[in-house]
């Protein structure tokens, strides 16, 4: 399999602070590789390293089989991009500022944006400084989908957006893989990771501190637990929570109904068994944000890129 991007000792430096060390990535063409980590852990400055928007310090990179500072014109054409912070303001419709992108992204199949904007529910007519939040972030999901490019660069592209429109954006994501496209996925929310990535790299201080898949990085296996539950004591529940392996920061609170909280790092089945002992009345259970999960597997690594 060919690599569509390729790093190689990729370096920047502001100053005395380095954002990105000795970064060494390969991803393949027609895949969706994740990129993770919290923040300040270098992920927007490699993607902008490999976009040509700022320079590398040292280091090599490749991307479509080109140089990014040589690449030019004709390389951007081959590449839609979504940046983390997108602004778009102005007096201009969004459907000519659409018409506009496309004159300078290349050839766009005959409707195309009407089919993305009817899919990501958009209002193309109207003044682009109207829009709210998440609409601007539509247009700006639509302007890197529309030309239907070799590569897609996407830095949290479903910021502002409602649940809803997050899962058609995935349904996008993986369509664009099944038609031979790579995408390069930047983001914060595990489960976008979760149910789109081939393959995951965890930044942390500006490098990669581990890769693979999710399932190969236990970055699913930890989880929080609230449940509300009947006929049961709840120093009896304290005691039996505390011995399940892999339970932390259990908390039960006496009520008519017993309220229980506790994270749970690793298998499930033993304290959702706790539970059904008793009449559950409600039942949640989340995934951490993926700073924790991040912190709590790569330890002092990510706690030095949360304070960069």
């Amino acid at each position: 399999m060919t690599a569509a991007i390729t790093t190689r000792g990729l370096q920047k430096r502001y100053g005395a602070r380095t954002a990105v060390q000795a970064l060494d990535l390969e991803v393949q063409q027609g895949t969706v590789f994740g990129l993770i980590g919290p923040n300040g852990a270098g992920k927007t400055t490699t993607l902008r390293m490999l976009l040509d928007i700022i320079r590398p310090t040292a280091g090599t990179a490749a991307v479509l089989g080109a140089d990014p500072r040589h690449g030019g014109p004709a390389l951007r054409r081959r590449i839609g991009f979504v940046p983390g912070e997108l602004r778009l303001e102005g007096r201009v419709r969004a459907r000519t500022l659409l018409a506009h992108y496309a004159d300078l992204s290349g050839p766009v199949p005959h409707g195309e944006i009407d089919r993305l904007a009817r899919r990501l529910d958009v209002d193309l007519s109207r003044p682009v400084r109207a829009l709210s939040k998440g609409n601007k972030q539509k247009v700006g999901l639509i302007q890197a989908f529309m030309h239907r490019p070799e590569l897609l660069v996407l830095d949290e592209p479903t910021s502002g957006l409602d649940p809803l429109v997050q899962r058609e954006f995935l349904s996008m994501v993986r369509e664009a893989r099944d038609n031979g496209q790579t995408v390069l996925l930047s983001s914060h929310v595990l489960s976008e990771i979760q149910q789109t990535a081939d393959r995951v790299a965890v930044l942390s201080t500006g490098r990669v501190v581990a890769e693979g898949d999710v399932e190969s990085l236990r970055l699913t296996s930890r989880r929080r637990i609230r449940a509300g539950v009947r006929d049961t004591n709840h120093e009896a529940m304290r005691n039996a929570l505390a011995g399940i392996p892999g339970v932390s920061h259990a908390e039960v609170i006496e009520g008519d109904i017993v309220r229980v909280s506790a994270t749970i790092d690793g298998d499930i089945d033993p304290l959702i068994k706790l539970l059904a002992s008793s009449t559950v009345v409600d039942l949640a259970i989340e995934e951490p944000d993926l700073e924790e999960s991040v912190l709590a597997l790569y330890g002092a690594d990510a706690e030095g890129a949360v304070r960069a």
